[in-house]
């Protein structure tokens, strides 16, 4: 057994990731210290309401943390940004739906984009490649099986696709014949290169 920050851990290899994650919390906290000190927030004032009128739901991969707000000529504060893996939209009334239909009716943004992106973590994702690891940091065969039994499909709820462009266009889809969505709302569909941060077009949103 091993004691650190008041948790208690059963084995030396959580212990060690325990004491690295609360390491860099530290240093987060450290950081935010003299980010709020110096007033360097200043140079990041704006609005609520984007100043672009667009909602983009995209990937949360880290290559386009900086690299697509450059690549699409965005600063703070012109867009709502929603990210999830993949930029998958499957479930209509899920809270990606939910956070676009709040930008649009509250927040004024007048069009959607999707952008996913080249070499994506979802491409081929299955949930095979995903259950070995979960059993590695502690979850039981017999949580997934309740999970199986009480009607929750493991295996589909973590597959991911098999082609950037048909995910991109189904998401469109989806959000673009959703119910609660103006009829008049363009929505677009894009593929971004996570290395060159250029742009393929996939659903025009103006024509559709």
């Amino acid at each position: 057994m091993f004691y650190f920050a008041g948790i208690l851990y059963s084995n030396k290899e959580d212990y060690l990731k325990g004491v690295f994650m609360m390491r860099i919390l530290e240093e987060v906290l450290a950081y935010n210290e003299k980010f709020v000190a110096d007033k360097q927030y200043e140079e990041f004032a704006t609005s609520k309401l984007p100043d672009k009128k667009m909602v983009i739901l995209t990937c949360m991969d880290t290559r386009l943390l900086e690299l697509l707000p450059h690549a699409l000529n965005l600063k703070n504060g012109d867009v709502k940004m929603i990210k999830n893996a993949g930029a998958v939209l499957k479930h209509p009334f899920g809270s990606v739906m939910r956070s676009i239909l709040v930008a649009v009716y509250q927040l004024q943004a007048d069009e959607v984009l999707v952008i996913g992106h080249h070499d994506c973590g979802m491409g081929g994702l299955k949930a095979d490649d995903i259950i070995p690891n979960m059993k590695k940091r502690g979850v039981s065969q017999k949580t997934l099986d309740t999970l199986e039994y009480s009607g929750i499909d493991v295996q589909k709820w973590l597959r991911g696709f098999n082609k950037v462009e048909e995910s991109v266009a189904h998401s469109v889809d989806v959000i673009k014949n959703h119910p609660l969505l103006p009829g008049n709302t363009p929505v677009h569909g894009l593929v971004i290169d996570p290395a060159t941060g250029k742009l393929d077009l996939v659903v025009n949103g103006y024509e559709n």
